[in-house]
């Protein structure tokens, strides 16, 4: 009798095992995007980030979102002419806090994310892929650490295509993304205020009708109460 007991729940472990690493990858997902967004005096110091060492996107647990990865101080050349800037002393680097990672355009000393969210070419349409990789920002924005702050749902582009349009499209595309959460998540509008930078704000600098993922983002800025 205690055999079968035992082996009964062997086998109830096994088939819940799957389960219980994604619900704890979207958990740790969505708390690494509370930490991301919590005003800076708030955020731990020393926090590591996924993939920040790597270079690369790590690929979503179970659809979730994909932070776009740290870019290099040396990945723009500066312009012929002028001096190349001076990097920070180490001991300021080392004390800078987590969101001011070059992961995002966000003014310094805000809290910010950028998110890889995929639309279709030209489209503002929520695919399910969207929409699963911005379940953990709504979890994260009704948190109990987030509930007080309002934040701006930014679109940004690549430089392929007229500027302009780009321009017109992230605005619909943050606009959809703002929809979507307000229609999928107890948030109150007032909290989130959408608004499209087209190719005005490259998190990888590059020439004009350069395809490049990365820039290619939403970004989402924690306003204040």
């Amino acid at each position: 009798m205690t055999r079968n007991l035992l082996l009964a729940g062997a086998a109830l472990l096994s088939l819940a095992g799957p389960a219980a690493l994604a619900q704890s990858a979207a958990d740790n997902e969505t708390r690494d995007l509370i930490e991301r967004l919590r005003p800076v005096e708030q955020q731990t110091r020393g926090i590591r980030m996924p993939a920040a060492d790597a270079g690369t996107v790590a690929p979503p647990a179970a659809g979730g979102p994909v932070l776009v990865p740290a870019v290099p101080d040396t990945a723009a050349a500066p312009p012929p002419g002028m001096a190349a800037p001076v990097a920070d002393p180490p001991a300021a680097a080392a004390s800078a806090p987590p969101s001011v990672a070059k992961d995002t355009t966000a003014p310094p000393g805000a809290a910010a994310v950028s998110i890889t969210v995929i639309f279709a070419t030209g489209s503002q349409a929520i695919t399910p892929q969207a929409g699963a990789a911005l379940t953990a920002l709504g979890r994260a924005l009704i948190s109990p650490e987030l509930r007080p702050f309002r934040f701006r749902i930014e679109g940004h582009t690549d430089t392929v295509g007229d500027a302009g349009l780009n321009m017109a499209l992230s605005q619909r595309r943050a606009e959809s993304v703002r929809n979507y959460l307000l229609k999928a998540f107890p948030i109150a509008p007032s909290r989130l205020v959408a608004v499209g930078f087209g190719e005005d704000q490259l998190l990888v600098p590059t020439g004009d009708n350069t395809p490049e993922p990365r820039n290619r983002r939403v970004q989402v800025v924690n306003l204040g109460g």
